[in-house]
């Protein structure tokens, strides 16, 4: 089936064993360009990395991310062991709001495929189990301080669960000004100065708004720029 849309691609390449071995940089990209498979789509930005599979911190695929969030748009990698060889890694990846997408799986099948289903499980599963650890905790030192527990009954969200649904909102935000920072320098060392002018420029880079409908507005600009 043909791909549509725009794509982010992501390649890392580290020892020179990678390019006698068919893992290169070109092998990579010929990858990604079979798994998109014809139809109408573009790649809008690609992210090499070079450094070793075993560390987790990695610039370029944090830059590779931002870009996914920015253009809300999947995030190609041409093989599931470019990314990760660590359940904490994985977490990072599920963690970061991006359609990641590996070339050498276009079906989830066969065995690298239960292999990838079966960490994603993992970490859901301790994921869930310390979420779960942690509010069985903090209710049983709430009641030991004589909270009444058992929260509003009548249907409107309580205080602290109005509050942490605005915290959540707020971190989001952030989130997205922080991918659009980049851009937005960039734009205004190009000479786009006004917040209208780089609003026209995000318009025509077709940069998603933050809600994902309709134009830039100067407003909207002055918004992400004050969270920055």
């Amino acid at each position: 089936m043909a791909s549509n849309g725009k794509f982010v691609c992501y390649y890392r390449v580290s020892t020179s064993r990678q390019g006698r071995s068919g893992l290169g940089l070109e092998a990579q990209q010929a990858a990604v360009a079979t798994y998109l498979n014809g139809g109408n789509w573009r790649i809008i930005a690609e992210f090499t990395e070079v450094e070793s599979g075993r560390r987790s911190d990695r610039p370029e695929l944090d830059r590779a991310l931002a870009a996914a969030r920015l253009h809300r748009c999947p995030l190609v990698v041409s093989k599931v062991d470019r990314l990760t060889r660590s359940v904490a890694f994985l977490s990072r990846l599920l963690e970061a709001g991006v359609d990641v997408r590996f070339a050498d799986l276009p079906q989830i099948e066969g065995a690298t495929g239960r292999f990838l289903l079966q960490q994603m499980v993992a970490v859901a599963e301790l994921e869930a189990g310390m979420i779960s650890a942690r509010t069985k905790a903090a209710l049983r030192a709430a009641k030991r301080r004589g909270v009444q527990l058992g929260g509003n009954r009548g249907g409107e969200p309580s205080p602290d669960a109005r509050r942490k649904a605005l915290a959540v909102v707020s971190a989001r935000a952030d989130q997205r000004a922080g991918d659009l920072a980049e851009t937005i320098k960039r734009l205004q060392a190009s000479g786009a100065r006004s917040l209208r002018a780089i609003a026209e420029e995000l318009n025509k880079a077709g940069i998603p708004t933050p809600r994902g409908r309709g134009s830039w507005s100067a407003v909207q600009v002055q918004r992400t720029l004050a969270r920055l």
